[in-house]
């Protein structure tokens, strides 16, 4: 699993907080950060778009975390991950920078995803990515970290 993130978080309380729970993932996911491109807005996006294409391993599900995405539920979200990984495939997610995705990523994307309608900064939406990647994890190995039922 790899998460292909724009920006750099080295330092950073969301960094930690990102590999607080990515490192108790076994294995844990790889992340590749893609440098910030310069340039006005529609540029920039192209630039950060075409760098994460290439980072996308061979044969790879990509899931685009994207304001404009699906907003899931965690079960919803722990089925798909169920079934991409029954399939033997490997999982990129791509986070966008300041001015989200390219539309090149987006139609690359099996699944695009949102965490609700807020705009999130991009430091944190890797920390909350792997959060759920843990909460999905230790539902699948039936530990009781996520309390379901809960209003």
């Amino acid at each position: 699993m790899v998460v292909i993130a724009v920006g750099r978080g080295r330092g950073s309380e969301e960094q930690a907080l990102f590999d607080r729970y990515a490192g108790r993932l076994r294995p844990p996911p790889r992340l590749v950060e893609i440098a910030e491109a310069r340039g006005g807005p529609a540029e920039s996006k192209r630039r950060e778009g075409e760098a994460i294409l290439a980072a996308i391993p061979d044969g790879a599900v990509l899931v685009a975390l994207d304001l404009g995405g699906a907003d899931t539920t965690t079960e919803a979200f722990v089925a798909r991950l169920a079934r991409w990984r029954e399939a033997g495939r490997t999982l990129a997610f791509a986070i966008g920078g300041a001015e989200g995705l390219d539309a090149a990523v987006i139609a690359r994307a099996a699944q695009v995803l949102a965490f609700g309608r807020a705009t999130w900064p991009h430091l944190l939406v890797r920390a909350m990515l792997a959060e759920q990647l843990f909460r999905a994890d230790s539902l699948l190995r039936g530990h009781p970290y996520h309390r379901a039922g809960r209003p």
